[in-house]
């Protein structure tokens, strides 16, 4: 596909180059964007599990004020 582009853009060997470059550092800044989203969403994942079970305690505690006298 890569080359489909630089093909239609230009014939210029330098604007190829140029072009290329931009499009390596683009992919390259795409892909540390990517592995950053991955790690928060593995942060809010563990932070969410955590989160899951406290309720779950809270809820699964015996309410005193319930038992019978």
């Amino acid at each position: 596909m890569a080359k489909a582009l630089l093909g239609y853009m230009s014939s210029d060997r330098s604007t190829i180059r140029h072009t290329v470059e931009r499009l390596v550092a683009d992919n390259q800044q795409l892909r540390r964007q990517v592995a950053e989203l991955e790690a928060r969403l593995e942060r809010v994942q563990a932070e969410n599990a955590e989160l899951t079970s406290a309720q779950a305690a809270v809820l699964l505690e015996p309410i005193e004020e319930m038992q019978p006298a």
